[in-house]
């Protein structure tokens, strides 16, 4: 992929997870992408289209965007500004900073955060890059897809494919990856913690919600509102997505057994996905008649996480498990 920000990462066959499922579970690694997550597919590629000739690039985030709009910065020699909201860990500054990033601190939640990169992308003729809201972000998000089904090879295909939503933008670019290689009819899951649970509650309603607060400790998760065409892929014929929720405990508790199993920390928001299979999610699912019994093998996209440490992973586990 010569001119891409990112890797082609690997699909490995977890040995617990498919003695659990009863399936093979394959686990797509983007926590192996250069800046920790899925987000420099898209992000890398809006950043090429959009910000080459620019005099800086702008994005809000609670981590993960950021660290991929600074990494890809950096690369392009073009400044970076990235504003994030209060409740991100001091370790998300300190390696925005490492990339050589502006770090600025802007209000509680990402939405607060992002009313200010909006106003600074105005004033300073800065490149805007949103966290998750853009078609040229879905296109490069698709890319994860074209791998998966590039190393399954010809004639196999998912039973499931698993992945977390925050504000919907790795789901849109699953679903169009799915569309590019021919797998509409491949059931995904889309997983969310309770407190972050924007899309589960757009469905639920059948309109976009906009949530009054994150209550979740799965604050990579945390947008109030989904984006609007994850919402109008949720309420298509053509795909079928499952949306799904775990409590900050079994998410926390799928990072560990991750850990212990894999040899790999992920953060929270990646938890959301792992715990689908951890949980026993898919089971219950399989049961209720909503995934078949005979499950062709489920692909999970780890979609990593910068914001996590083994220091964060304990005060996590006092918080939540008392």
């Amino acid at each position: 992929m010569a001119g891409h920000f990112h890797i082609n990462t690997p699909l490995l066959e977890s040995t617990g997870m498919s003695k659990r499922m009863g399936t093979t579970v394959y686990i797509k690694m983007e926590n192996s992408q250069p800046s920790g997550s899925f987000k420099i597919r898209g992000i890398g590629h809006l950043c090429q289209k959009l910000a080459s000739q620019s005099k800086g690039v702008v994005c809000s985030s609670g981590g993960n965007a950021g660290m991929a709009a600074a990494y890809v910065a950096r690369k392009m020699n073009v400044p970076a500004t990235i504003i994030v909201p209060s409740s991100s860990p001091q370790l998300v500054v300190q390696r925005l900073r490492d990339q050589g990033a502006t770090v600025k601190i802007v209000g509680k939640v990402w939405d607060d955060a992002n009313t200010e990169a909006l106003r600074l992308a105005d004033i300073d003729g800065l490149t805007y890059v949103p966290p998750f809201d853009h078609p040229l972000l879905w296109e490069g998000h698709a890319s994860v897809i074209a791998e998966v089904s590039s190393s399954l090879g010809p004639g196999v295909k998912p039973g499931a494919v698993v992945v977390s939503v925050g504000g919907g933008g790795l789901l849109c670019g699953v679903i169009q990856g799915l569309r590019s290689v021919g797998w509409t009819d491949v059931p995904v899951l889309a997983m969310e913690t309770v407190g972050a649970d924007c899309f589960n509650a757009a469905v639920k309603a059948s309109k976009l919600v906009t949530l009054d607060d994150i209550t979740s400790e799965a604050k990579c998760l945390g947008a109030k509102t989904v984006c609007q065409k994850a919402f109008d892929y949720s309420q298509s014929k053509e795909f079928n997505i499952i949306s799904e929720l775990v409590t900050d405990q079994q998410a926390l508790n799928a990072v560990e057994t991750f850990l212990d199993e894999e040899r790999v920390l992920v953060e929270m928001a990646c938890g959301a996905a792992l715990a689908a299979v951890y949980s026993g999610l898919i089971h219950r699912l399989q049961s209720d008649g909503r995934l078949p019994d005979a499950l062709g093998p489920v692909v999970v996209i780890v979609c990593g996480g910068s914001s996590v440490d083994m220091q964060q992973l304990s005060q996590l586990r006092q918080k939540l498990m008392g």
